[in-house]
């Protein structure tokens, strides 16, 4: 891919950007756990999302389509699908959700991706499994993929999570929904969709927060199946953050999004824009499984400097892209507590990193993330290590100064109308 730098600033609007990836995600997996169809419009049609969609059929649900809508009918009962590969592409989030999902169905079932989803460690979820009866089989403990699950029915258990992760959480509340219940604790509050939507469908689910922070959940086993989805999937912050992301750095500019998820999880990269000079305006709206609403992003001046430590479950996702608003902003910015990052579809801290400084960006490695000095970034040649996000973040940086990116073939895994929405705010992308 490349991208030209722009010659004059944009003021987009835009409807629909990309729908949202962990929504759209747990609307598949999630309609497993109702007896009668779910109704999902506006389910994300990128490649992780449609992969999890051919792993439902495969465990007996029927998927059919109309125009933006998709109706999900789930199976009377999920078997053990044996020999036959559950293909989870490049999605971490599918594959992780399934272990918990499928580890307490009866029945075998191989788990398997991409070469680049398979050197992504999944002990993190395997580990926790296992401690609570679960049975996995693969390389290294089950830590890679390829990654056999051998389902049973789990007794109750309690896990204390030591890390915030929105993975490992549904992952254990699948496994106690399945089973026979389950308390599980995490330090502070990951994207709590999952809860949400659950507790949305019937779910006896509670959720308490200390005053430290610590969230703790209770969650009773299904005594009957759960009500069906019925929603449309709003916009997803993580993809819309690329665009107001463009707004803040390129002079006189300005993006306004309508109907995007607000979960306060969801947002904190939003947040920080804001702290660092940019302009943004929300519009709530009531109602739905989820916060949602409009917003509104404008250039304010040059970006100022800041210091990231907390809420950083809350924004790994959108890592990348704050590193470019950081290259674009006066002063020295961090981000720390940010150790997931080395573990994503690449290690994102070492290829943000190496790619800023080949933009003519001073920019280091912490151990748990990175500092990065603003400046004025050159065009370059940008390896995105086979990683959406990175792509993605550099396309940006390239709507100033122009950037030759490699791989950007992996945006189709979250963002397929990535290029087409660029170019709608005057961009020159020949791909």
């Amino acid at each position: 891919m490349r991208v030209e730098a722009l010659k004059k600033p944009f003021n987009a609007s835009f409807e629909h950007l990309a729908s949202d990836k962990s929504i759209s995600h747990r609307c598949a997996i999630f309609s497993l756990l109702s007896s009668e169809p779910s109704v999902i419009e506006n389910y994300l049609e990128a490649e992780d999302t449609l992969n999890t969609l051919k792993i439902i059929q495969v465990l007996g649900a029927n998927v059919r389509w109309d125009e933006n809508k998709i109706t999900i009918t789930p199976a009377k009962e999920i078997k053990s699908t044996n020999e036959k590969v559950l293909d989870c592409g490049n999605s971490g989030t599918a594959i992780r959700l399934l272990m918990g999902f499928l580890a307490s169905k009866q029945g075998e079932f191989i788990l398997d991706g991409d070469e680049y989803l398979r050197k992504r460690p999944m002990r993190r979820v395997t580990e926790p499994l296992e401690k609570i009866g679960a049975v996995f089989e693969g390389k290294d403990k089950a830590n890679f993929a390829p990654i056999k699950v051998k389902g049973k029915k789990l007794e109750f258990f309690s896990y204390d999570s030591p890390i915030a992760s929105a993975q490992v959480k549904t992952a254990m509340i699948l496994a106690g929904l399945n089973g026979k219940g389950c308390k599980i604790s995490e330090p502070s509050l990951s994207r709590d969709h999952s809860e949400k939507m659950l507790s949305a469908m019937g779910a006896s689910l509670s959720v308490d927060e200390s005053k430290d922070g610590k969230i703790k959940i209770e969650v009773s086993p299904l005594k009957s199946p759960l009500k069906p989805i019925n929603m449309a999937v709003p916009n997803d912050p993580s993809s819309c953050f690329f665009y107001a992301l463009a707004a803040a750095i390129i002079p006189n500019s300005s993006v306004e999004i309508k109907n995007m998820l607000l979960n306060k999880t969801r947002i904190e990269a939003f947040k920080v824009l804001g702290c660092m000079g940019a302009k943004i305006e929300y519009k709530p709206k009531s109602g739905g499984y989820d916060d949602t609403g409009d917003v509104k992003i404008s250039y304010n001046g040059r970006l100022k400097a800041v210091d990231v430590s907390e809420n950083i479950a809350w924004l790994i996702d959108e890592a990348p892209a704050l590193a470019i608003a950081f290259a674009c902003a006066d002063g020295t910015s961090t981000l720390k507590n940010a150790k997931e990052l080395r573990v994503k579809e690449c290690d994102r801290i070492a290829v943000t990193v190496s790619a800023l400084r080949a933009c003519g960006i001073e920019a280091s490695e912490l151990e748990d993330g990175f500092k990065i000095t603003g400046g004025v970034a050159k065009s370059a040649s940008i390896d995105s290590h086979a990683d959406h996000r990175i792509a993605m973040s550099f396309a940006v940086l390239g709507l100033l100064c122009g950037m030759e990116i490699s791989k950007s073939e992996f945006i189709a895994t979250s963002f397929p109308n990535f290029t087409k929405c660029l170019k709608s705010l005057g961009a020159v992308v020949n791909v």
